[in-house]
Protein backbone atom coordinates (compact mmCIF):
# COMPACT_ATOMS: atom_id res chain seq x y z
CA UNK A 1 0.00 0.00 0.00
CA UNK A 2 1.50 3.19 -0.89
CA UNK A 3 -0.77 5.45 1.17
CA UNK A 4 -1.98 7.34 -1.79
CA UNK A 5 -5.38 8.91 -2.11
CA UNK A 6 -5.02 8.54 -5.79
CA UNK A 7 -3.10 6.07 -7.55
CA UNK A 8 -2.97 4.50 -11.20
CA UNK A 9 -1.19 1.21 -11.54
CA UNK A 10 0.33 0.65 -15.04
CA UNK A 11 -2.75 1.77 -17.01
CA UNK A 12 -3.01 1.76 -20.63
CA UNK A 13 -5.98 2.67 -22.88
CA UNK A 14 -5.85 2.56 -26.42
CA UNK A 15 -7.94 3.32 -29.63
CA UNK A 16 -7.55 1.49 -32.00
CA UNK A 17 -3.89 0.81 -33.01
CA UNK A 18 -3.50 4.03 -31.05
CA UNK A 19 -1.69 3.96 -27.75
CA UNK A 20 -3.33 7.27 -25.94
CA UNK A 21 -1.86 6.15 -22.44
CA UNK A 22 0.45 3.84 -21.51
CA UNK A 23 1.74 1.97 -18.37
CA UNK A 24 1.15 4.98 -16.93
CA UNK A 25 2.33 4.98 -12.62
CA UNK A 26 0.83 8.51 -10.98
CA UNK A 27 0.20 9.10 -7.52
CA UNK A 28 -1.85 11.85 -5.88
CA UNK A 29 -1.19 12.13 -1.75
CA UNK A 30 -4.08 13.93 0.25
CA UNK A 31 -4.08 17.47 0.24
CA UNK A 32 -1.52 17.51 -2.64
CA UNK A 33 -1.64 19.37 -5.31
CA UNK A 34 -0.16 17.62 -8.43
CA UNK A 35 -0.18 19.18 -12.27
CA UNK A 36 -0.50 17.26 -15.52
CA UNK A 37 1.47 18.87 -18.48
CA UNK A 38 2.35 17.65 -21.80
CA UNK A 39 1.66 18.82 -25.63
CA UNK A 40 -1.44 18.20 -27.64
CA UNK A 41 -2.13 15.15 -27.77
CA UNK A 42 -0.25 13.50 -24.93
CA UNK A 43 -3.45 11.99 -23.58
CA UNK A 44 -4.18 14.34 -20.39
CA UNK A 45 -7.78 14.50 -21.26
CA UNK A 46 -8.06 10.68 -21.67
CA UNK A 47 -6.11 10.29 -18.35
CA UNK A 48 -9.08 12.35 -16.77
CA UNK A 49 -11.79 10.00 -18.53
CA UNK A 50 -10.52 6.80 -17.62
CA UNK A 51 -10.15 7.98 -13.86
CA UNK A 52 -13.59 8.63 -13.96
CA UNK A 53 -15.07 6.05 -15.44
CA UNK A 54 -15.51 7.65 -18.96
CA UNK A 55 -13.80 4.72 -20.87
CA UNK A 56 -12.59 1.84 -19.25
CA UNK A 57 -8.42 1.38 -19.49
CA UNK A 58 -7.23 -2.41 -21.29
CA UNK A 59 -4.30 -2.79 -18.81
CA UNK A 60 -3.92 -1.69 -15.51
CA UNK A 61 -5.67 -0.51 -11.85
CA UNK A 62 -7.00 2.54 -10.44
CA UNK A 63 -7.30 2.97 -6.71
CA UNK A 64 -9.26 5.58 -4.43
CA UNK A 65 -8.49 5.45 -1.35
CA UNK A 66 -6.66 1.87 -1.40
CA UNK A 67 -10.19 0.08 -3.43
CA UNK A 68 -10.63 0.19 -7.23
CA UNK A 69 -12.71 1.62 -9.35
CA UNK A 70 -12.13 0.24 -12.59
CA UNK A 71 -15.21 -0.70 -14.26
CA UNK A 72 -17.32 1.26 -11.82
CA UNK A 73 -19.97 3.79 -14.27
CA UNK A 74 -19.20 7.50 -13.84
CA UNK A 75 -21.93 8.03 -11.11
CA UNK A 76 -20.82 5.68 -9.13
CA UNK A 77 -17.04 6.96 -9.32
CA UNK A 78 -18.56 10.64 -8.54
CA UNK A 79 -20.17 9.35 -5.58
CA UNK A 80 -17.15 7.62 -4.36
CA UNK A 81 -15.47 10.82 -4.04
CA UNK A 82 -13.98 11.74 -7.66
CA UNK A 83 -15.15 15.43 -9.15
CA UNK A 84 -14.28 17.05 -12.23
CA UNK A 85 -14.49 19.78 -14.58
CA UNK A 86 -14.14 19.92 -18.25
CA UNK A 87 -11.43 21.73 -20.76
CA UNK A 88 -15.24 22.82 -22.67
CA UNK A 89 -17.29 24.43 -20.03
CA UNK A 90 -20.77 22.01 -19.34
CA UNK A 91 -22.80 24.22 -17.68
CA UNK A 92 -26.60 24.41 -17.23
CA UNK A 93 -26.66 27.66 -18.84
CA UNK A 94 -30.68 27.83 -18.44
CA UNK A 95 -30.63 27.48 -14.71
CA UNK A 96 -29.50 30.09 -11.98
CA UNK A 97 -26.12 30.36 -10.80
CA UNK A 98 -27.33 28.51 -7.57
CA UNK A 99 -29.30 25.98 -9.18
CA UNK A 100 -25.87 24.78 -10.90
CA UNK A 101 -24.60 23.79 -7.59
CA UNK A 102 -27.58 22.49 -6.43
CA UNK A 103 -27.94 19.73 -9.07
CA UNK A 104 -24.25 18.74 -8.37
CA UNK A 105 -25.45 18.15 -4.39
CA UNK A 106 -28.40 16.30 -5.57
CA UNK A 107 -26.40 13.24 -5.90
CA UNK A 108 -26.07 12.81 -2.09
CA UNK A 109 -29.90 13.06 -1.46
CA UNK A 110 -32.02 9.81 -0.03
CA UNK A 111 -35.20 11.00 -0.84
CA UNK A 112 -36.95 9.21 -4.10
CA UNK A 113 -39.16 10.05 -6.08
CA UNK A 114 -42.45 9.49 -3.91
CA UNK A 115 -41.02 11.58 -1.08
CA UNK A 116 -40.48 14.42 -2.94
CA UNK A 117 -43.91 14.25 -4.69
CA UNK A 118 -45.13 14.20 -1.04
CA UNK A 119 -43.33 16.53 0.39
CA UNK A 120 -42.20 14.41 3.47
CA UNK A 121 -40.36 16.00 6.36
CA UNK A 122 -37.09 14.44 5.44
CA UNK A 123 -37.26 15.23 1.80
CA UNK A 124 -37.57 19.02 3.15
CA UNK A 125 -34.69 18.34 5.85
CA UNK A 126 -32.89 17.32 2.81
CA UNK A 127 -33.52 20.38 0.46
CA UNK A 128 -32.80 22.44 2.87
CA UNK A 129 -29.25 21.24 3.31
CA UNK A 130 -28.84 21.15 -0.07
CA UNK A 131 -29.95 25.17 -0.06
CA UNK A 132 -27.19 25.86 2.56
CA UNK A 133 -24.31 23.59 1.23
CA UNK A 134 -25.24 25.20 -2.28
CA UNK A 135 -24.70 28.70 -0.70
CA UNK A 136 -21.88 27.98 1.63
CA UNK A 137 -20.20 26.65 -1.80
CA UNK A 138 -20.60 29.79 -3.83
CA UNK A 139 -19.54 31.76 -0.34
CA UNK A 140 -16.28 30.32 -0.59
CA UNK A 141 -15.84 32.09 -4.52
CA UNK A 142 -16.56 35.25 -2.79
CA UNK A 143 -18.43 38.35 -4.38
CA UNK A 144 -17.67 36.82 -7.74
CA UNK A 145 -20.44 34.25 -7.14
CA UNK A 146 -22.03 35.71 -4.24
CA UNK A 147 -25.52 37.84 -3.78
CA UNK A 148 -27.72 39.08 -6.38
CA UNK A 149 -25.86 36.42 -8.92
CA UNK A 150 -27.06 33.15 -7.45
CA UNK A 151 -30.46 34.00 -9.14
CA UNK A 152 -28.96 34.76 -12.38
CA UNK A 153 -29.39 32.19 -15.04
CA UNK A 154 -25.95 30.61 -15.69
CA UNK A 155 -25.23 32.22 -19.41
CA UNK A 156 -25.22 35.95 -18.28
CA UNK A 157 -21.75 35.10 -16.05
CA UNK A 158 -18.55 36.37 -18.03
CA UNK A 159 -15.80 33.53 -19.09
CA UNK A 160 -14.18 33.34 -16.18
CA UNK A 161 -16.85 33.27 -13.38
CA UNK A 162 -18.48 30.72 -15.18
CA UNK A 163 -15.16 28.63 -14.95
CA UNK A 164 -15.44 29.48 -10.92
CA UNK A 165 -18.82 28.20 -11.02
CA UNK A 166 -17.78 24.78 -12.56
CA UNK A 167 -15.64 24.81 -9.87
CA UNK A 168 -18.28 25.00 -7.44
CA UNK A 169 -20.66 22.60 -8.67
CA UNK A 170 -17.68 20.34 -8.63
CA UNK A 171 -17.07 20.86 -4.75
CA UNK A 172 -20.43 20.38 -3.90
CA UNK A 173 -19.86 16.79 -4.67
CA UNK A 174 -18.01 16.73 -1.74
CA UNK A 175 -15.02 14.86 -3.47
CA UNK A 176 -12.47 12.93 -1.61
CA UNK A 177 -10.24 14.55 -4.88
CA UNK A 178 -10.96 17.50 -7.59
CA UNK A 179 -9.87 16.98 -11.31
CA UNK A 180 -9.53 20.30 -13.01
CA UNK A 181 -9.29 20.41 -16.33
CA UNK A 182 -7.35 23.47 -17.47
CA UNK A 183 -9.04 25.86 -15.33
CA UNK A 184 -6.91 28.96 -16.80
CA UNK A 185 -8.03 28.10 -20.61
CA UNK A 186 -9.16 31.30 -22.03
CA UNK A 187 -8.15 33.45 -19.77
CA UNK A 188 -6.47 37.01 -20.12
CA UNK A 189 -3.25 37.91 -17.34
CA UNK A 190 -5.20 38.93 -14.65
CA UNK A 191 -7.57 36.43 -14.48
CA UNK A 192 -5.01 33.44 -15.28
CA UNK A 193 -3.60 35.22 -11.58
CA UNK A 194 -6.54 34.82 -9.78
CA UNK A 195 -7.29 31.25 -10.98
CA UNK A 196 -3.99 30.56 -9.35
CA UNK A 197 -4.95 32.10 -6.06
CA UNK A 198 -7.98 30.33 -6.08
CA UNK A 199 -6.90 26.88 -6.71
CA UNK A 200 -4.31 27.29 -3.98
CA UNK A 201 -7.14 28.24 -2.01
CA UNK A 202 -9.26 25.36 -2.60
CA UNK A 203 -6.28 23.23 -1.40
CA UNK A 204 -5.64 25.53 1.90
CA UNK A 205 -8.89 26.37 2.86
CA UNK A 206 -11.02 24.42 1.38
CA UNK A 207 -9.25 20.95 2.19
CA UNK A 208 -9.18 19.68 -1.00
CA UNK A 209 -7.00 17.22 -3.06
CA UNK A 210 -6.56 18.35 -6.16
CA UNK A 211 -5.43 16.95 -10.06
CA UNK A 212 -4.99 19.60 -12.34
CA UNK A 213 -4.26 19.43 -16.16
CA UNK A 214 -3.13 22.66 -17.36
CA UNK A 215 -1.12 24.34 -20.52
CA UNK A 216 -0.33 27.72 -18.58
CA UNK A 217 3.20 27.10 -17.12
CA UNK A 218 2.74 30.44 -14.66
CA UNK A 219 -0.49 28.32 -13.12
CA UNK A 220 1.70 25.39 -12.78
CA UNK A 221 4.78 26.97 -11.43
CA UNK A 222 2.46 28.70 -8.67
CA UNK A 223 0.07 25.99 -7.56
CA UNK A 224 2.02 22.41 -7.80
CA UNK A 225 3.43 19.99 -5.31
CA UNK A 226 4.38 18.47 -7.92
CA UNK A 227 4.45 17.55 -11.63
CA UNK A 228 3.70 15.15 -14.15
CA UNK A 229 4.61 15.22 -17.87
CA UNK A 230 3.37 13.28 -19.93
CA UNK A 231 4.14 12.58 -24.29
CA UNK A 232 2.16 10.30 -26.67
CA UNK A 233 0.69 8.69 -23.14
CA UNK A 234 4.05 8.10 -21.53
CA UNK A 235 5.52 9.86 -18.19
CA UNK A 236 8.51 11.28 -19.71
CA UNK A 237 9.16 13.52 -16.08
CA UNK A 238 7.97 14.00 -12.68
CA UNK A 239 9.43 16.36 -9.89
CA UNK A 240 9.33 19.43 -8.76
CA UNK A 241 8.11 21.98 -11.60
CA UNK A 242 11.91 22.84 -12.09
CA UNK A 243 13.28 19.59 -12.45
CA UNK A 244 10.50 18.77 -14.84
CA UNK A 245 10.30 22.38 -16.93
CA UNK A 246 14.15 21.64 -16.90
CA UNK A 247 14.32 18.30 -17.93
CA UNK A 248 15.94 17.63 -21.71
CA UNK A 249 12.46 15.11 -22.19
CA UNK A 250 10.04 17.51 -21.51
CA UNK A 251 11.81 20.37 -23.67
CA UNK A 252 12.27 18.14 -26.52
CA UNK A 253 8.46 17.06 -26.34
CA UNK A 254 6.96 20.70 -26.43
CA UNK A 255 9.81 22.51 -28.85
CA UNK A 256 11.31 19.65 -31.00
CA UNK A 257 14.65 17.90 -31.19
CA UNK A 258 16.37 21.26 -32.43
CA UNK A 259 15.23 22.52 -28.73
CA UNK A 260 16.57 19.80 -26.89
CA UNK A 261 20.38 20.03 -28.68
CA UNK A 262 20.59 24.06 -27.86
CA UNK A 263 19.42 23.44 -24.47
CA UNK A 264 22.05 20.93 -24.26
CA UNK A 265 24.84 23.18 -25.81
CA UNK A 266 23.95 26.02 -23.55
CA UNK A 267 23.83 23.63 -20.37
CA UNK A 268 27.35 22.76 -21.75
Amino acid sequence: MSGALLELRKVSKHFGGLDVISGLDLEVHDHEIVSVIGPNGAGKTTLFNVITGVYRPEHGDILLDGESIVGLAPHVIAKRGVARTFQTLRLFLNMTVKENVMAAAYAHTRSGVLQSILRTPAQRREEKEIHLLAEQRLAFFGDRLMGYRWNQPAYSLSYANRRRLEIARATALKPRILLLDEPAAGMNPAETHEITELIGKLRDDGGHTILVIEHDMHVVEGISDRVVALDHGEKIAEGSFHEVATSPRVVEAYLGLQARAEAEAEAD
